[in-house]
């Protein structure tokens, strides 16, 4: 569920994070911060010429919420050496658009360190970087701001076996 799309009420004084990814377990870092960011479709960019992909958007603090408090801050968050980007699902021609990102996984490719990053997005969106290697650098640039609730998921039936 996408909620809470703009800061409403700006908090001061957070501390801000930031990451650097060189190999798949830094990515899963970066990716367990941002899941459930929201990104407006305008806010991704693919400069070839720099073989950068960067994207802004809102992530839930988790590190907030351990404290009892429910907060989105804005981030950024760009990748290097990115060789082709792929939208699957995602409509380039809507920039209003909000994705919730859910992952952001790395396959290595034939060729290693060069691989396939994903972006994986709620609703079956995904964005896919050929890149040379692992390299990504995000970080918060605020604002910050309380929001009402934490995201969730709706995960469907449960289909777990009751034990025999």
């Amino acid at each position: 569920m996408v909620q809470d799309r703009s800061p409403s009420r700006p908090i001061p004084d957070a501390a801000d994070l930031r990451l650097h990814a060189l190999d798949h377990e830094d990515l899963a870092l970066v990716s367990a911060i941002l899941q459930d960011a929201l990104i407006r479709v305008g806010d991704l960019a693919y400069l070839p010429g720099q073989r950068r992909f960067a994207l802004v958007g809102a992530r839930f603090d988790r590190a907030a919420e351990a404290e009892g408090r429910l907060e989105r801050c804005r981030a950024g968050l760009h990748f290097e050496g990115v060789q082709r980007v792929r939208l699957l699902r995602v409509a380039h021609d809507r920039p209003e658009t909000v994705l919730e990102l859910l992952a952001v996984t790395f396959e290595p490719g034939p060729d290693a360190p060069s691989g396939v990053v994903t972006l994986v997005f709620a609703g079956g969106g995904a964005i896919q970087l050929d890149v040379e290697c692992v390299e990504a650098q995000m970080r918060d640039i605020g604002p910050r701001w309380a929001v009402k609730t934490r995201p969730s998921h709706d995960l469907g039936p449960d289909t777990s076996a009751e034990p025999a």
